[in-house]
């Protein structure tokens, strides 16, 4: 009887640990499921902020024109109104014009688009590794 005892103990242990391997790969495909729904969830938040930070941009863009004809209005009380006009033309041609240049001196400084910097470190590894080769033979 005791023989049978130990038979229905071990059969016992390995059900039991089938069944925890069992709800361990279930929590775990839970788990990442969960983890894919969240990140789903938020990536559609972040596309909806994303396109609302956009349409705030080109609202932004239209406000900023009406600010422009309000100082063409606003300097006509004082000129006619086509010299006013000249004058806001101008100023944001010539803002344009600088920034565009600024812009442009900086692609100038960017390019080509190596790392220069890393490319110095590495050849002077590759010296300190061949001078240290070298010491290392002629001993």
């Amino acid at each position: 009887m005791a023989h049978t005892d130990a038979r229905s103990e071990q059969a016992s242990t390995a059900e039991l640990v089938s069944r925890l391997s069992e709800q361990v790969s279930t929590l775990v495909r839970d788990e990442l499921t969960l983890a894919r729904i969240e990140m789903m969830e938020k990536g559609k938040r972040a596309g909806k902020g994303a396109g609302m930070l956009g349409a705030a941009g080109v609202i932004a863009m239209y406000g900023l024109g009406a600010l422009f004809v309000t100082i063409g209005a606003a300097l006509s009380l004082v000129m006619p109104v086509w010299l006013a006009a000249l004058i806001v033309t101008a100023a944001l041609l010539l803002t344009a014009g600088v920034t565009a240049l600024a812009g442009r001196q900086e692609v100038q400084r960017a390019v080509p688009p190596t790392p220069e910097a890393a490319l110095e470190s590495g050849r002077e590894d590759v010296d300190a590794f061949m001078t240290a080769a070298r010491h290392g033979r002629n001993r």
